[in-house]
């Protein structure tokens, strides 16, 4: 059985989201998704509230999944997770962007331990096993970035993850949180605290 096990190919993964939080995919479908969310979102508005005083408010909430998901897109990313409820007519300051990478080349293979304690030696980082695949985990604090449409600093969990069955492809998933305007303040930390519970039903799909 483990063979093969050993023999399938790894297709994807999927992951169990807060019922608040929604996946928009950066590369292609991304404006059906927005819509498709912003309608999600504002369906359970109550009946009275003239449609007028609700269009601004729905072309914000497009407007800022839209920049999020370009910002996403510009990182390299696949998809999008964030919050999509409003909170005094803003999004959450919190996400996660997916992307794939390489690590070698098909001339030489290279052993998923060893980038892992490679990474994990570079700073905070610390390994993982997440659904059999080995990893790290690092965590730090960005500072601002005015270019980039980051007034505050953030406080940023990174997941790198070897793909199993290939050992040169690699899943990262890149967490970002401003909490209440501090990275380091209770709030970031509870976002922090949820993100890793994210992580922990992450599951590689086969076939």
């Amino acid at each position: 059985m483990a063979m093969a096990a050993a023999e399938q190919t790894t297709t994807g993964y999927s992951v169990v989201l807060p019922p608040a939080w929604r996946k928009i995919p950066v590369r292609r479908g991304t404006d059906k998704a927005v819509k498709k969310i912003v309608d999600e979102v504002f369906a359970s508005t109550p009946p009275d509230i003239p449609r007028d005083r609700l269009t601004p408010y729905r072309m914000e909430l497009g407007r800022q999944l839209t920049d999020a998901a370009r910002r996403a897109r510009q990182q390299g990313g696949t998809e999008l997770y964030l919050p999509v409820e409003l909170e005094r007519g803003t999004l959450i300051a919190a996400s996660f962007v997916v992307s794939e990478g390489t690590v070698g080349s098909t001339s030489k293979q290279v052993d998923p331990a060893q980038v892992v304690a490679l990474i994990a030696a570079d700073g905070d980082g610390r390994p993982v096993t997440i659904d059999g695949a080995a990893g790290v985990r690092t965590e730090h604090t960005a500072p601002p970035d005015p270019s980039g449409g980051l007034e505050f600093g953030s406080r940023r969990v990174d997941y790198v993850l070897s793909v199993p069955g290939d050992p040169y492809r690699w899943l990262l998933l890149a967490f970002s949180a401003l909490g209440a305007g501090d990275p380091d303040d209770k709030f970031a930390g509870v976002l922090v605290e949820l993100f890793d519970a994210i992580v922990s039903t992450f599951r590689w799909s086969r076939s």
